[in-house]
């Protein structure tokens, strides 16, 4: 299945440093602010940090071609089922982000994962009927659909990152429906939208008959309440020792493919991960992946204690929703959220439990082995919301080989009515060989950083998703500011020598200076000017 869409290279509209506030339009690229105005940068010592282009819609992932062109996509949505602003694929170069690829007409939102393979684009994204889907673009517009059928993607997890592997194959990481294996009230936009969607397996399982008793929010009853379990859609009731059949395009996975020929070819490399996002691997070959652990929300909140990278095994079975980001069992009391925000349980739809978290899975009868906790990388603050990764090049000091991370932030009191405090929002490293997470940058003109890679001059680039706010008063309670993201760029900066943009960068810091596009500009005397702080220490 193929269209072609249009393919804009005229009337190109600058998203520059210093844009104009506008409305966003369903084509063409709104001018808007660049990054807030003012604040301030948290920096390592001996590196730089300066804007690439502002005023971006929703931005998600960046890509290069075989000539070093600088691609961003536009996801076009956020966690609900509105789009919010177009969905393409610009190119980045001289302060300018042009549209090259407009796909309102040709998917639904939202472009998540964009790589650039064998002279294609290839985008994760939503089909016609919201499942998740893979297509390819051609530089000349005609857009392939290669795959489509992840149910999961029909709730508030859709399919994610998209890169290619060692061996020339093609990998996607893939979100599962709802918090924890239930479909409940906080994916009611999108259950209204598609009613039969519902967590799968990638392998048969056997259930425990644990049902959720809900409101039931498809009637009008306000005290009409449905049971509802695991792997099912809502409103479905559960029994002890029923069988769901594991299916392909399965939910809360690393999808593997051959991009010549993907439906024919899609296998399960692992799977049992809650939100995954970012895929990345070493020099050697070793591969990772970042994941969102889980929220107190829906029919089964889980208190979490972590968000996690992941060491990836072939062929394992991680865990979720049995097991914590921390690959501990739920049954443990330390994950069992107050009472409030729990739901009764019930065995069957007779015998009463109680309000617990409790298992969902029979892990022996289903002939699963337990995660190991080995497999863990780094532990993230929970609700950090890790997002897309890549590894530093060896020659980035001693961050070099390290996985970059961005942490684009929690989204409370929404997902977690327990938190005081922001978290989040920043890129860290982390250490590939000992899990050890240290911040690298984080600063107010970066709002929410979504994808971070490293691109052909080595050179760091942050995809900052824009500004999303918590607002009590919408529903849902998600107030996005399409036009407020970008891209940022961090080099390297050897004091005495030569910065990015030619000039000396000798005595720069001394003079508490900060570089933006090779120029030093006292940061005071600069309208919305950028302070950077640099760390000597990195621990």
């Amino acid at each position: 299945m193929s269209r072609t869409v249009t393919r804009r290279f005229s009337a190109a509209v600058a998203l520059g440093l210093l844009g104009t506030a506008s409305s966003v339009g369903a084509t063409g690229a709104a001018a808007a602010p660049a990054s807030p105005a003012g604040g301030e940068f948290d920096l390592p010592e001996g590196y730089q940090i300066e804007q690439v282009v502002g005023g971006l819609q929703l931005p998600s992932s960046l890509t290069w071609d075989d000539e070093g062109r600088m691609y961003v996509g536009e996801a076009g949505s956020g966690l609900f089922p509105e789009q919010l602003a177009p969905i393409r694929i610009l190119e980045v170069a001289n302060g300018q982000a042009t549209p090259v690829i407009e796909l309102d007409e040709a998917i639904e939102p939202a472009l998540v994962g964009l790589k650039w393979h064998d002279g294609a684009f290839y985008f994760t994204h939503r089909a016609d009927d919201l499942t998740g889907a893979v297509s390819r673009a051609t530089p000349d517009g005609e857009v392939e659909l290669l795959f489509d059928g992840i149910i999961d993607s029909q709730a508030e997890h859709q399919i994610n990152d998209i890169d290619v592997g060692p061996d020339g194959r093609m990998y996607v990481s893939v979100g599962p429906a709802g918090n924890a294996g239930v479909m409940g009230p906080s994916t009611a936009p999108w259950i209204m939208k598609s009613p039969g969607v519902h967590t799968t397996p990638c392998e048969d399982i056997v259930l425990t008959g644990h049902n959720f008793e809900t409101p039931n929010f498809l009637t009008e009853d306000p005290d009409d309440k449905v049971l509802t379990g695991a792997y099912v859609p809502f409103g479905t009731a559960t029994e002890p020792g029923q069988v769901i059949e594991g299916v392909e395009k399965c939910g809360g996975s690393i999808l593997t493919f051959d991009p010549d020929n993907a439906e024919e070819t899609i296998e399960t490399h692992a799977w049992g991960f809650r939100n995954l996002l970012g895929l990345t691997w070493t020099e050697d070959g070793e591969m990772f992946a970042v994941e969102n652990g889980y929220d107190i929300r829906g029919s089964r909140p889980v208190q979490g204690e972590i968000d996690a990278s992941l060491r990836i095994e072939p062929g394992r079975w991680y865990g979720i929703p049995e097991y914590s980001a921390s690959r501990e069992p739920l049954t443990e009391p330390k994950f069992e959220p107050p009472d409030e925000f729990q739901v009764p349980v019930f065995l069957g739809t007779d015998e009463p439990l109680g309000k617990i978290l409790g298992s969902v899975i029979d892990v022996e009868a289903s002939g699963l082995t337990p995660p190991d906790p080995a497999w863990i990388l780094g532990r993230h603050t929970v609700n950090s919301s890790p997002s897309m990764a890549d590894i530093a090049p060896q020659d980035w000091g001693e961050f070099g080989g390290q996985m970059m991370v961005a942490e684009w932030g929690d989204l409370a009191p929404p997902t977690n009515p327990l938190r005081k405090e922001n978290v989040g929002r920043q890129v860290v490293a982390v250490d590939t060989e000992t899990g050890e997470i240290t911040p690298f940058v984080k600063g107010d003109p970066i709002a929410r950083p979504f994808d971070v890679q490293f691109g052909p001059d080595g050179a760091m680039y942050i995809v900052d998703y824009g500004v999303v706010n918590i607002d009590m008063e919408l529903k849902p309670p998600y107030a996005y500011e399409p036009g407020t993201g970008g891209i940022w760029k961090v080099t390297r900066m050897p004091v005495g020598g030569v910065d990015a943009g030619g000039g000396s960068t000798a005595g720069v810091e001394s003079m508490g200076l900060f570089l933006l596009g090779g120029t030093a500009l006292a940061g005071a005397a600069v309208a919305g000017a950028v302070v950077v702080r640099r760390r000597a220490e990195h621990g």
